[in-house]
């Protein structure tokens, strides 16, 4: 595989040339903030979060679907990102209902991560405060709705992982929402193997154990790519 050589934040470094910038950055001991990112899983781009600035691109390119290129010049971490960062954060509070007091992930969620990784103090814009149901129809899980983020990674993880497809997303924009089988309630989704990948790859306490309570819910997300890898190695 032939390697290409980049600079990121002012730091020279080496990447095979099928890598993105930021499996590149992140082998480097450079941190891009994700949250639809999931090692293990396909890339899908949709949090925003990992844009980054490219020299003579005006526009911030994700950093997750950009491949490295030979002189490449990257910045991760200038004020426009930072500002950039923070918007789409409080943007994902204000679009929920996320109270951190009584959530299952609390002090385990990556949502609220980043919100002390980007210095978020308050959120600027008006809360949607939607209408948002909780499904414990399911015998082993629940599903939080006030609580998701529509990262997909349960999508994926689903489909990519464990090959039943329960979940998919229903709607756009703001009345988008996770739904499992023909939207049918989860207890109720006849391809769910219960086998709690879901769970596992969820960021925030939107999916949950039944039974769970407030800053209970500890996951290692990290066990989706084990699971992967162990995968591919067997075949």
């Amino acid at each position: 595989m032939a390697a290409r050589t980049l600079t990121i934040n002012g730091t020279l470094i080496s990447a095979r040339s099928n890598e993105t910038v930021l499996e590149a950055a992140r082998e480097a001991g450079i941190s891009i903030p994700t949250l639809c990112h999931l090692d293990g899983l396909s890339e899908v781009g949709a949090c925003r979060l990992c844009l980054v600035e490219i020299a003579g691109s005006p526009k911030l390119q994700p950093a997750c679907h950009t491949t490295v290129t030979e002189g490449m010049e990257v910045q991760t971490d200038t004020p426009r990102l930072k500002a950039h960062r923070r918007a789409i954060v409080e943007l994902l509070f204000a679009e929920r209902n996320h109270i951190c007091a009584v959530c299952v992930a609390s002090g385990h969620c990556e949502l609220q991560q980043l919100a002390v990784e980007v210095g978020m103090s308050h959120v600027r814009y008006e809360y949607l405060s939607p209408d948002c149901s909780v499904d414990i129809s399911h015998a082993r899980f629940g599903i939080d709705h006030n609580r998701c983020v529509l990262c997909t990674r349960c999508v994926r993880a689903c489909d990519e992982v464990e090959g039943v497809h329960t979940w998919d997303i229903a709607g756009r924009g703001t009345n988008a929402r996770l739904i499992t089988d023909l939207n049918v309630p989860w207890g109720e989704a006849t391809s769910c193997t219960s086998c709690g990948k879901c769970l596992l790859a969820c960021p925030t306490g939107a999916i949950f154990s039944r039974g769970s309570t407030v800053a209970e819910l500890e996951r290692d997300a990290s066990r989706i790519a084990t699971i992967v890898a162990a995968r591919n190695e067997r075949w």
